[in-house]
C-alpha cells in the first residue's frame, strides 16, 4: 500500500496534468445553478425541460470503467449521480477526467438530467471543469475516521464522510434557534455581557486566567453566562434578560465537562424558583418537540418522557434515601466514611464538596425528569433562603442521571450575601480551587436594591443527552492537545 506522501506525489503530477490542458484546478467560480438537494427535489421538472444545467460536489464514488463512468457527487446537502460517457462527453475531457480527477475531488459538471433504466436520478455530463483538486485522499469509506482523536483533530473529514455527524450540528443549531425565539417570544430582551472580568461569578468552577497588557493586570474567562452582570441589568429596571454565549472552566474533561462550551442564562423580575420551574418545565417540552420531535428518550441507559408536570424531589431526602445518611446531622467524619463506604471518588474534605458528592452519586440513579429543590445554603451561595430554615429556594432538573440546569430565587439581601462570599472567601483560603470569588460592587448593587428574580441557566449538557452523545462529539472542534 502506496504511503500518503506518495499518494501526494501522484495526484500532484494529476494536478499537473489538469495545467497542461489549460484547466484551472482552484478556479475562484465554476458553473453551478443550484444545490445537489434542489436538483433532486425538482428533478422531474428539470428532467422534462431538456435544458443543460450545472450542477457541482466532491466525488465521493467512482465506478464502472471504459466507455461510461457513474461518479457520485456530495455537496453536503445531497448526493447526485452523474454519468460520464465517452461517446457523449469530448474526447478530450474524458480522457482528462480518467487521467486526472480522483475520489475527493470537488468539480462542476454540466449536462441534461435523465433516468437510468435502475430508476436513478441523474445527469448526462456534457461537460466538467475542476472545483479543487485533492491531494490527499479521503479516508477508506466504510471505516472512515475510526480513531476519536482524528474525528476531532479532522472534523472536516469527519463530516466528509459520516452524514449522522453533520445532522448533530444542524439539529443543534436549531436548538438554539428554538430557545432564542422563545425567551424572545415570552418578553425577554437578548443581551450581552463581558467575557473577560475582574472576578468571576455565578458558578462554582476553576477559572482560565490571562492577562490584560493595556491594564496590567490579570483578568479571568467567565464560568457563567454574566450572572451577575445580569443582576446588574434587573436592578436598573430590566425586567426580562436571557444572553447565550460561551463559557470557559478550566476543569476537567468527561462526557459531560468541557473546558469550553455554550450556555443560556435568564433572568426574571417579580418572579421566584416557582415560576422558574413552570418556565423551564414549558421551555424543555417545546425543545424536545421542536428540535428532536419527541417527549420520549432512552439514553444513558435512562427512558424518561418529558411530557406532563414533573414532580420535586427533595436534596436532604433523596440523599438519606438513596445513601442511608442524613447530611443534616451527619458530620463531617460520617460523610467521608460514607462516601469511602461507596466506594465514591471525591476531591476535597470540607463540608459543602462532602456533601456535594454524595448528590453525584445519587443523581447517577435517577431518570427524571424531576426537579430536585430544597439544597443546603452551603451548595448555593446565590439562593434566596427559605425563612426559617437551612436550605434554599432552588431547583435543578434532573434528567437521565444528569444535573441540566440550575436556577432559584435570587438572594437580593446584600448582608446575608456579604456573609456568603465571606464564607465562600474561606473555601478559598483553604485550598478550594472551586469556591465563588467575592464580588464587593455586587453587593453595593444590591445595597442599592434589586427586585425579587428568578435566575437560571443551562447549556450544551441538555442537547448532549436529549441527542445521546458525549459533550465532545456535539463540539463543532472541541480542544484537542497538540500532536509531539
Amino acid at each position: 500500500m502506496a504511503s500518503l506522501e506518495e499518494l501526494r506525489t501522484i495526484r500532484i503530477a494529476k494536478l499537473d496534468l489538469l495545467k497542461k490542458a489549460g484547466m484551472e484546478a482552484y478556479p475562484a467560480k465554476i458553473p453551478r445553478d443550484f444545490c445537489l438537494a434542489d436538483a433532486r427535489g425538482n428533478f422531474k421538472d428539470y428532467e422534462s425541460s431538456k435544458k443543460p444545467v450545472s450542477i457541482s460536489g466532491r466525488i465521493m464514488a467512482i465506478r464502472g470503467q471504459g466507455a461510461i463512468l457513474f461518479v457520485v457527487l456530495d455537496d453536503g446537502k445531497s448526493t447526485f449521480q452523474a454519468v460520464i460517457k465517452k461517446d457523449v462527453l469530448d474526447s478530450k475531457l474524458f480522457e482528462l477526467f480518467t487521467n486526472a480527477v480522483d475520489i475527493g475531488d470537488i468539480i462542476s459538471v454540466t449536462g441534461t438530467f435523465f433516468t437510468t433504466n435502475r430508476g436513478e436520478q441523474s445527469i448526462s455530463v456534457a461537460s466538467w471543469t475542476m472545483a479543487s483538486k485533492s491531494l490527499l485522499p479521503l479516508p477508506e469509506k466504510w471505516h472512515g475516521l475510526t480513531d476519536p482523536d482524528e474525528k476531532f483533530r479532522k472534523r472536516y473529514l469527519d463530516f466528509i464522510m459520516d452524514p449522522e455527524s453533520r445532522e448533530i450540528f444542524k439539529k443543534k443549531a436549531k436548538f438554539w434557534h428554538v430557545i432564542r425565539n422563545f425567551f424572545e417570544g415570552h418578553g425577554f430582551l437578548e443581551v450581552e455581557t463581558p467575557t473577560l472580568e475582574v472576578t468571576t461569578g455565578g458558578a462554582e468552577a476553576r477559572p482560565f486566567i490571562t492577562h490584560h497588557n493595556d491594564f496590567d493586570m490579570d483578568v479571568y474567562l467567565r464560568i457563567s453566562v454574566g450572572e451577575l452582570w445580569q443582576k446588574h441589568l434587573i436592578a436598573s429596571g430590566f425586567q426580562k434578560t436571557f444572553e447565550i454565549g460561551r463559557v470557559y472552566r478550566n476543569e476537567g474533561t468527561s462526557p459531560e465537562h468541557a473546558q469550553e462550551f455554550t450556555n443560556l442564562e435568564f433572568y426574571w423580575a417579580y418572579a421566584d424558583y416557582q415560576d422558574g420551574m413552570k418556565l423551564v418545565q414549558e421551555l424543555y417540552q417545546i425543545i424536545a418537540k421542536e428540535v428532536f420531535g419527541t417527549m420520549k428518550f432512552s439514553v444513558k441507559g435512562h427512558s424518561f418522557d418529558l411530557s406532563g408536570d414533573w414532580p420535586s424531589i427533595d436534596y436532604a431526602e433523596e440523599i438519606n434515601k438513596q445513601t442511608k445518611i442524613d447530611i443534616n446531622k451527619a458530620d463531617n467524619n460520617q460523610l467521608m466514611k460514607k462516601i469511602k463506604e461507596l466506594g465514591i471518588e471525591y476531591d476535597g474534605n470540607n463540608r459543602e464538596r462532602l456533601v456535594d458528592t454524595l448528590w453525584k452519586y445519587c443523581r447517577k440513579n435517577i431518570s427524571g425528569p424531576v426537579f430536585l429543590i430544597n439544597h443546603p445554603i452551603l451548595v448555593a451561595p446565590l439562593a434566596k433562603s427559605i425563612q426559617g430554615k437551612e436550605i434554599v429556594q432552588m431547583f435543578q432538573p434532573i434528567i437521565a442521571g444528569s444535573e441540566i440546569g440550575k436556577g432559584y430565587s435570587e438572594l437580593n439581601d446584600p448582608i446575608d450575601q456579604r456573609k456568603r462570599f465571606e464564607a465562600q472567601k474561606k473555601l478559598i483560603e483553604s485550598g478550594d480551587q472551586e469556591a465563588m470569588m467575592s464580588d464587593l460592587d455586587f453587593v453595593e448593587m444590591l445595597e442599592h436594591g434589586m427586585p425579587p428574580t428568578c435566575g437560571f441557566g443551562f447549556g450544551d449538557r441538555l442537547f448532549t443527552v436529549l441527542i445521546g452523545k458525549p459533550l465532545r462529539e456535539t463540539q463543532m472542534f472541541p480542544l484537542m492537545k497538540p500532536k509531539k
